[in-house]
């Protein structure tokens, strides 16, 4: 049995939709919490995205790991198109009618000039495929994989063979540096979602959840 644990970043230093910035304060914090909890997992190999979040929650997990950091590209985030570099109150301005038709979590609408669900699926698949046959070529059961909401969310709901639209009903509030664990059967060549958006050890810290700062905002 492979088992792979999907890491939401920990929070980035920006208001703003999707842009490539370092972690916050409160990001690197809960980035060493989950590293923490990592330890106890016998963790052999750890991945991320490329974007800057991502890999610095990696490299923060990666102080308590001692292992190769490898870096995969289509691990990113979803494309949010239009809406990327824009605020919340300017996305609700000028996109009120895709954000209402994409709530209803009814169809699989890609957000304006980007990406939809089955298209991040159909990037992120074969990366994970690759993790997965590389781990039965080297002996190796944990794998550590950091990378982003949208792409936990859509992976999960791939695996579950679910419509991607409802990827929407799937965790609201992903926390950030929660665990997804998603475990791959080598014998029967099947994906088991095991547990979806674990945070125990965020709460320990209660001020870093979302519902705390989605106050501030």
């Amino acid at each position: 049995m492979i088992k792979l644990y999907f890491i939401r970043h920990g929070r980035q230093d920006s208001p703003l939709c999707n842009v490539d910035v370092p972690l916050c304060d409160a990001g690197r914090r809960q980035a060493k919490l989950v590293a923490e909890r990592l330890k106890k997992y016998n963790i052999e190999a750890l991945y991320s995205s490329n974007l800057i979040r991502a890999r610095e929650t990696a490299e923060i997990i990666n102080q308590q790991l001692k292992l190769s950091h490898n870096i995969e590209e289509d691990l990113r985030e979803i494309s949010f198109g239009a809406l990327e570099g824009l605020r919340d109150v300017e996305i609700k301005e000028r996109f009120g009618d895709f954000l209402k038709e994409r709530a209803t979590a009814e169809s699989d609408i890609p957000y304006p000039e980007g990406e939809s669900g089955l298209d991040v699926y159909r990037r992120v698949f074969p990366v994970i495929s690759r993790i997965v046959e590389r781990a039965i070529e080297d002996n190796i059961e944990n794998i550590a994989i950091v990378s982003h909401g949208g792409v936990i969310r859509t992976v999960v709901a791939g695996i579950l063979g679910a419509d991607f639209a409802k990827k929407l009903c799937i965790a609201k509030d992903l926390e950030n540096c929660s665990i997804t664990q998603i475990n791959y059967d080598d014998a029967i060549g099947n994906f088991i979602v095991e547990r979806v958006n674990d945070y125990a050890h965020i709460e320990v810290e209660p001020e870093l959840m979302r519902k705390y700062f989605k106050r501030s905002l």
